[in-house]
């Protein structure tokens, strides 16, 4: 039912109960088992659809976790380079203030990484889209997402599969920590995602989850843009020196 409470879910589940009850008194069903397959029948087409891990190796595009007002979600941020020479950043999919100003971080420590590895990085316009425009997005979690994604694009190299990742960042590459740990946890694995990356700050609150919750996660601890990238990324740039 894609909400916060559960009144929702409540009426959802009388609603099978009624169906198979009238069946019952009609005789046509002694016992009725509803599973993920059959709900449909007795509640129609799925409404709601939550997003899926990348299934290869991307250049330009990089999964975030996010904290909305229904839980965690899975958030995809794809960059892409035009040739201009007025070097301007585009942002869409409704980003509130704060996402903007992660984004705008986000680059200047991109190109500062890479030419730091001797790799010059095209001046051109670049613009970064989150799907989903329809839904206003904002809040301090997509800084490293955006900067993964616009590192991959400036220097060619992939994002790996299956990997997520939440946090902010400074424009020195310091990651720092961010809030809603367990709901981004969960919908990382109802994802199918394998790997998700915390900033270090966030261990406490790792610690304090359920066992249940972290099953069958390979959750990184990171401190830095460098040890977040050597993971996200499947190769890294030589330093220049």
């Amino acid at each position: 039912t894609r909400e916060a409470g559960v009144r929702n879910l409540e009426r959802e589940i009388s609603t099978i109960c009624r169906k198979v009850a009238k069946k019952v008194a009609e005789g046509s069903l002694k016992r009725a088992f509803v599973d993920e397959e059959g709900i449909k029948d007795y509640l129609g087409a799925r409404r709601y659809h939550y997003g899926t891990a990348e299934e290869k190796d991307e250049v330009a595009a990089a999964t975030g976790l996010a904290y909305t007002e229904f839980g965690g979600d899975v958030m995809q941020i794809e960059v892409g380079l035009m040739k201009s020479n007025e070097g301007r950043l585009i942002l869409t999919g409704q980003l509130g203030e704060v996402m903007r100003e992660s984004a705008q971080t986000a680059l200047s420590f991109a190109r500062a990484w890479l030419r730091d590895r001797g790799i010059s990085t095209d001046p051109g316009e670049i613009h970064v889209h989150v799907p989903q425009g329809a839904i206003p997005k904002d809040g301090p979690s997509a800084g490293v997402t955006v900067a993964v994604a616009l590192t991959s694009l400036l220097s060619g190299i992939e994002v790996r599969p299956g990997v997520a990742m939440t946090g902010e960042l400074t424009l020195h590459g310091r990651v720092l920590p961010v809030g809603g740990i367990g709901e981004k946890l969960l919908a990382a694995r109802r994802a199918g995602l394998k790997t998700v990356m915390l900033p270090r700050d966030c261990e406490p609150a790792v610690r304090e989850l359920p066992a249940s919750v972290r099953r069958g996660l390979r959750i990184v601890l990171v401190a830095d843009m460098d040890e977040l990238l050597t993971e996200a990324l499947v190769s890294l740039p030589s330093k220049a020196h």
